[in-house]
This record gives structure tokens, sequence and C-alpha cells, in this order.
């Protein structure tokens, strides 16, 4: 059974669709803590609901950058799970983290990567007038959105979509590919070979 450990900032509901895949069985692992930059993150009542433990960084609370990113580094370390998934966690992490924990952090993104990275890809999509949109799970490395990808899910662009219309038909399929990914990650099925993953069947 492996050890999980989620970092998320806002209302957390991937980090909920995670919890229930662990309760029902699906995903072969344990949450062990919360990690948020947001004191106020609605995510901390979810893992408080499920008994999960709770560390909060809170960004606003450090001089610089690399102070807050020195302490996360340090609670990450400390919990030292068997894999980090960050679940709406709205901060790119820096190099030193990302290289520190390669290979045990997964991402999920709301557009197909490599299309649309950064912040507000659905507004991206919309005004792209892309056809088709999504969403990525993929493995965190030193860029923005540019790790191995894991899994893609596809929705639709529909004419008359707007940014939030298309958010919430994305919002739908991360909570499907988030916990799957998890899962084979947690099941040993991921082999990471350079850009590419493969999954065992």
């Amino acid at each position: 059974m492996k050890r999980i450990a989620v970092l998320a900032s806002g209302r957390g509901s991937n980090f909920q669709s995670v919890i229930e895949k662990v309760k029902d069985g699906s995903i072969n692992g344990k949450i062990v803590c919360l990690i948020t930059d947001k004191p106020d993150a609605y995510a901390i009542e979810r893992a408080e609901k499920a008994g999960i433990p709770v560390k909060i960084i809170d960004f606003n609370s450090f001089k610089t950058r690399d102070d807050y990113n020195t302490e996360l580094r340090r609670t990450m370390a400390e919990v030292n799970p068997d894999v980090f998934v960050l679940a709406g966690y709205m901060r790119l992490l820096d190099t030193e983290t990302a290289r520190a924990f390669k290979g045990r952090m997964i991402n999920i993104h709301p557009a197909l990567l490599p299309s649309f990275t950064g912040l507000h890809a659905q507004r991206q999509a919309v005004e792209y007038g892309v056809k088709v949109a999504g969403c990525t799970v993929h493995f965190v490395d030193e860029g923005m959105d540019s790790g191995a990808i894991i899994l893609q899910h596809v929705v639709p662009v529909l004419d008359d979509d707007d940014e939030d219309t298309l958010a919430e038909r994305i919002l739908k399929e991360e909570h499907i590919a988030l916990p799957k990914a998890l899962a084979l990650f947690c099941d040993d099925r991921l082999v990471l070979e350079g850009r590419r993953v493969r999954i065992l069947e």
C-alpha cells in the first residue's frame, strides 16, 4: 500500500475524488497528509472530515519565495510519501523541489498538454478556437506543465462555451483521470522512460 500526500491550494474537488477512490479501495494507498499554501483553503475542511493530517505552509507568511520553497521542501521530505499528488496546487515548484522528488510527483492540468500551459487553460482553449479540450495527468518536472504524460481525457468544445462552461465539463473528467492515474502509480504500473510513460498490463 502506497503512502500518498496531496498538495492543494483551493476548494479541493480533485482531492475529494482521490479521497473517495482511496476509501472504496480503487486506489491501493493511504492519504497520509494534505499540504496547503493557503490557511483558508476549503481542501483543509475536506481533509479534516476524512481524518487526514494537514500541514499549512502559508505562502504569505514568508519574506521570500525561496524561504517558502525551502520550508515546503523540508515538509515534503518530512512527510516522505511514495507519491505526491498536486491537486489544484497553484504554485510552480522550483527546480530544486522538482528534482528532489522526481518521479514521485503527479499533477492534473485542465488542458491537453503540451497546449495551454499555466493559468486559465480553459480560457486559452476557448479563445484559440480549438474543437476539443480536456485534462492531462503528468509527472512533475522542472518546467511548467511540461512533465511526461500519464493520461489524457478529452471533451468537446461547444460553439457557445465560455471559460466557465468548458472548465465545468473538463473538471468532471479530471475527477476520473486523476484517481485513475494515481491507482496506476500505486499498483506499480507506470514506467517512466524519458518523455514517455509506459503503462504495464
